[in-house]
């Protein structure tokens, strides 16, 4: 039986079963509430910003997480061996696994979190619409049946009618979910949805769900006490996704009238007491927007029985700290506030900075970090410091970048202003895809649906050349602080910069400058804010970074082409990224067309598939299946077949 609990025994020790920027999030809030805390790391984490921050850190194995972090008896273990009274999961990893939650309450420890009983109810998508729908909370129509039989899915997926998306029931995170537009396409969508679902959750059933036309993406957060109350703290809008993985969320929903709100939220509300939930937890909607959003036209979609990543703006447009009530709830105590004491206060919006290559299909792209900058008001929450590595073994999340202010407009706008004075150097990041995705049109008008970033991802992930009028700044600016004569003819190649550092975040009329060994300002030149040039310290002083539109590029007297492009240029596959081979499509001496898949890399968890370059023959098959490769590998090569 766990200890007893009570509003007058606060925790006193907590372990914190997660990492990065989460787990330190964590500990500033129980640092703030006199809580003392465990870290767990594994290898890859053993000089982690949040093992640094917590008072204690216990090792629990080696990097991949299913070594470590999803072993919940080491643990269990490390918790017992600290004293820690308590387990925060986080987000991600165990938190929404319900047997680990009861193997914390029955080793004596408080759980942090929902009951296990609650968390199973909602935990597969099936059951948990089921009931729903006994709580009278609408939801979307679709097929929730036992047989998973191909026959069974494909005439229930030809009765609801194209489209439809099919999901895995123990879904989350975007993974396992497919939209199928034609009957034609289903059978195989169906195998790669459950092939995903098999490696992400260990459970390959799926339900189907009839498409939503003009679908937004709205969710409530909830908070419920182990005295049985339920409160809701408004909503979100989390529309703005890159297949089904959120880019940019918002708080409140643009739209939402208060009618509509009280209904949404009043359905949240019944939905987390029809599980009896207990801590922080969001009811997700879709939203059929194609008249606006109306309270008949909004269906559950899922439970998400923990804390999530955008709770922040939530936290920004209520003034709440969300852990600090989980923290407290946890220890026995009533939620803080009745639900009349809760109200919205302006807007906040929450941008996801990744290290990823949008212009590789959003590959990720781990390393080490020699610099990360933010200038301006927002909120940074970040588990990345100056000489920290972003790991290839886990979620390749730099930062969460929040901006709260009167109105919607205001909160965009200090958001772009944060996002185009940062560095996050040398790694590519998905900085200039965020200030894009910001900056279209329909966001700024508030014409949101789940779909408006694949209908604009060519130009959202364009990469644009240097402006003529930022490209004749930085040539001034290095040929002033350089002895050669440089002249003005420099390309801009688009990689990030090694080093930048801006000294003021302010009118962008000073640069911090590094030239043999010397650093001083520069204050020869004044523009309207639409760029800034930081001059860089390389072997012959003739490079810049300069930052226009959200997008860091090196600038260079000379361009110098890397051998893996001409590599590739030549024909050579090369693994993009540290991955397994899942599937070989091709053999030595076949035929190929441009566009046609050759094989299939996984990597962290998604499947990548990789495709000829051009009509030829594949002339080299180095890759098989199931191997273990590693970045820049050349995997097959494709030769060109001959004009005729």
């Amino acid at each position: 039986m766990p200890p007893a609990r009570s509003a007058e025994r606060m925790i006193s020790k907590l372990l914190i079963a997660n990492r990065g920027e989460i787990a330190c999030r964590i500990i500033r809030t129980a640092r703030a509430m006199g809580i003392a805390t465990v870290a767990v790391y594994s290898d890859a984490d053993a000089k982690a910003l949040h093992v640094r921050q917590a008072d204690e850190a216990v090792h629990i194995g080696p990097s991949p997480a299913a070594e470590s972090y999803l072993v919940g008896e080491k643990i269990i273990a490390a918790a017992k061996e600290t004293g820690a009274e308590a387990i925060h999961p986080g987000y991600g990893f165990l938190s929404e696994n319900a047997d680990f939650a009861q193997a914390v309450i029955n080793a004596s420890l408080i759980w942090v979190g929902p009951k296990p009983d609650s968390i199973r109810a909602m935990g597969l998508k099936d059951a948990a619409k089921e009931r729903m729908i006994a709580a009278g909370v609408p939801v979307t129509p679709g097929y929730l049946g036992e047989d998973q039989s191909v026959e069974r899915l494909t005439k229930e997926a030809d009765a609801i009618g194209y489209p439809v998306l099919i999901k895995a029931v123990a879904g989350g995170g975007g993974k396992g979910m497919r939209k199928v537009d034609a009957a034609a396409e289903f059978e195989a969508s169906l195998e790669s949805c459950r092939r995903e679902a098999k490696a992400s959750f260990g459970n390959d059933e799926v339900l189907l769900e009839k498409w939503i036309t003009s679908p937004r993406h709205i969710e409530v957060q909830v908070f419920g006490d182990s005295l049985g109350n339920v409160v809701h703290l408004f909503e979100r809008d989390c529309s703005l996704q890159r297949r089904h993985q959120k880019v940019i969320e918002e708080a409140p929903a643009p739209g939402m009238d208060e009618a509509t709100r009280e209904e949404i939220c009043a359905a949240a509300v019944r939905a987390a007491k029809a599980v009896n939930y207990e801590g922080a937890g969001t009811i997700e909607f879709i939203a059929d927007a194609s008249e606006g959003l109306r309270a008949d036209r909004i269906f559950f979609m899922e439970m998400n029985t923990r804390l999530q990543v955008e709770h922040p703006v939530t936290e920004e447009i209520t003034g709440v700290d969300l852990v600090e009530w989980q923290l407290r709830v946890a220890s026995g105590e009533a939620i803080p506030l009745k639900q009349d004491e809760l109200s919205i206060n302006g807007w906040a919006i929450e941008a996801r900075l990744y290290a990823e290559d949008p212009a590789k299909g959003f590959l990720p792209s781990p390393g080490p970090v020699d610099h990360i900058w933010f200038e301006g008001t927002a909120r940074i929450e970040t588990a990345v410091e100056d000489g920290d590595v972003v790991s290839p073994h886990y979620d390749p999340m730099i930062a969460k970048v929040i901006t709260h202010a009167e109105d919607r407009e205001g909160a965009r706008l200090e958001l772009l202003h944060a996002l185009n004075n940062s560095h996050v150097l040398p790694i590519t990041t998905n900085k200039a895809f965020l200030f894009a995705s910001l900056s279209m049109t329909e966001f700024v008008a508030a014409e949101l649906d789940t779909g408006l970033i694949g209908r604009h991802e060519d130009v959202l992930v364009s990469e644009p050349e240097l402006s003529d009028e930022a490209l004749q700044h930085v040539a001034a600016i290095l040929r002033l602080n350089s002895t050669a004569d440089l002249g003005y003819h420099y390309e801009a190649t688009g990689r990030p910069a090694l080093y930048g550092l801006r000294l003021n975040a302010e009118p962008r009329t000073q640069t911090v400058l590094f030239h043999k060994g010397e650093t001083r300002l520069v204050d020869a030149f004044s523009w309207d804010g639409d760029f800034y040039v930081d001059p860089l310290d390389g072997e012959d002083g003739h490079r810049a970074a300069v930052v226009e539109a959200g997008r860091t590029f090196l600038v260079t007297s000379r361009f110098e082409a890397s051998d893996a492009a001409a590599s590739a240029a030549d024909g050579a596959i090369l693994a993009p990224m540290p991955g397994k081979v899942i599937a070989v499509d091709v053999a030595e001496g076949d035929a190929v067309t441009a566009g046609q898949r050759l094989m299939v890399l996984e990597a962290m968890k998604m499947e990548h598939a990789l495709t000829a370059p051009f009509d030829g023959t594949v002339t080299k098959l180095s890759a098989s299946e199931g191997a273990q490769v590693q970045v820049e590998a050349v995997l097959c090569v494709v030769e060109p077949a001959e004009e005729k």
